[in-house]
């Protein structure tokens, strides 16, 4: 048997990981719009202990990991972890055979077509599309530089699913020791979805700026605004107290937000031109300074190792940075959304005024209707 499923194209934001990609490209595949989808949300999420460490780690808040991507919308994924890697194969095999792709969880050392093939082993997210049985053949695509999209064997795909990825030397950094198992992603997207006019991002704005407000912070959530202060502040301190856990931490958990405000910026930017929002725009520029916070915290640890005291230094005072930003973003959203509210409010007594004074110009006016044969006639 052999499948090729039509539709599959690449799909990557610049400050995402494979798990954006993956997702990206299986939405896009549904006829979605992964953009709207993955960057509408922002938010900082984190529980303690919650981290693994793998490329495709995602805070999950909500029922699942892509509900957690994108809450605003009717999404859904399920983790799968197959017994071995037989029975992984037999269903990935039947749901992509059945006209779904999904994603497959893989270690890089084993796939020929990635940098770290044979060199080093870490933790990925490919999406498998097809197949074919006699040829012993299985199709990929994979968006993350060097982008790939074709066909390996199935014993090469086998290999990186049922890694243990281990730690074979110094290089294996921060997404390793932690076994591939065999896991694949299902996700399912339920319509129809809303486009995003005025009061859809009125919506969404309002949900966004929310969750920042922090009403689920608190012990070992880190939840908002008050849970990202909580966060750095731990984290400076672990740093400079030398906390040999706290590098893969940060790092991991500041990847997501990095990917989490580059998707979101990007989305208010194409909003605001769409709608034309100079404000919103704005706005935009402001989330994707966020972004370049955390790509600065993402740096600040993972050079820390060898001399964490000033890693530790270097981290509060971006750390500083970073909330005063953050919080002057959130207090700009909330005017965006005050002056929302009054334009749709504006927009629907406008609407209203004009159908009053349309309806009471019928009332006094001749009703021009056809005139039936032989009548009215004088």
């Amino acid at each position: 048997m052999r499948v090729e499923l039509p539709g599959i194209a690449f799909w990557r934001h610049d400050l995402g990981n494979c798990l954006q990609s993956a997702v990206g490209s299986i939405l896009q595949f549904d006829g979605l719009d992964p953009l709207e989808f993955l960057g509408s949300s922002w938010n900082f999420e984190y529980t303690i202990n919650d981290v693994r460490r793998e490329e495709y780690y995602f805070p999950c808040w909500r029922d699942s990991i892509v509900a957690s991507m994108a809450p605003h919308y009717r999404v859904s994924s399920t983790w799968h972890t197959p017994k071995d890697a037989a029975h992984g194969w037999e269903q990935v095999r039947a749901v992509v055979a059945g006209g779904r792709p999904v994603a497959v969880a893989v270690d890089n050392y084993y796939l020929p077509f990635r940098p770290a093939y044979r060199d080093v082993h870490t933790n990925h997210l490919v999406v498998v599309f097809g197949f074919d049985d006699q040829r012993g053949t299985v199709a990929v695509i994979d968006a993350v530089p060097p982008r790939f999209r074709g066909e390996i064997a199935i014993r090469q795909l086998t290999m990186a699913r049922d890694s243990s990825n281990p730690v074979s030397h110094e290089r294996d950094m921060f997404f390793t020791a932690q076994p591939i198992a065999n896991r694949w992603l299902e996700i399912a997207a339920v319509g129809p979805h809303p486009a995003i006019d005025e009061d859809r991002l009125c919506a969404v704005l309002t949900a966004n700026v929310a969750a920042y407000e922090g009403a689920l912070d608190g012990g070992e959530r880190f939840s908002g605004l008050p849970g990202l202060r909580r966060f750095m502040a731990e984290a400076a301190s672990r740093l400079a107290g030398r906390d040999p856990a706290v590098v893969d931490e940060v790092f991991v958990v500041a990847g997501v937000a990095l990917a989490v405000a580059g998707l979101h910026g990007d989305f208010l930017t194409g909003v605001a031109r769409r709608l034309s929002l100079p404000l919103l725009a704005a706005i935009a520029r402001d989330v994707d300074r966020i972004a370049h916070h955390w790509s600065a915290v993402r740096i600040i640890v993972g050079a820390g190792r060898d001399d964490p005291a000033t890693a530790g230094r270097s981290l509060a005072r971006r750390s500083s940075l970073l909330l005063a930003d953050q919080a002057r973003v959130l207090e700009r959203m909330k005017q965006t959304i005050v002056d929302c509210a009054a334009h749709s409010a504006h927009s629907a007594h406008s609407a209203h005024s004009a159908h009053s004074a349309h309806s009471a110009h019928s009332a006094h006016s001749p009703v021009c209707l056809p005139t039936p044969t032989g009548e009215g006639k004088t």
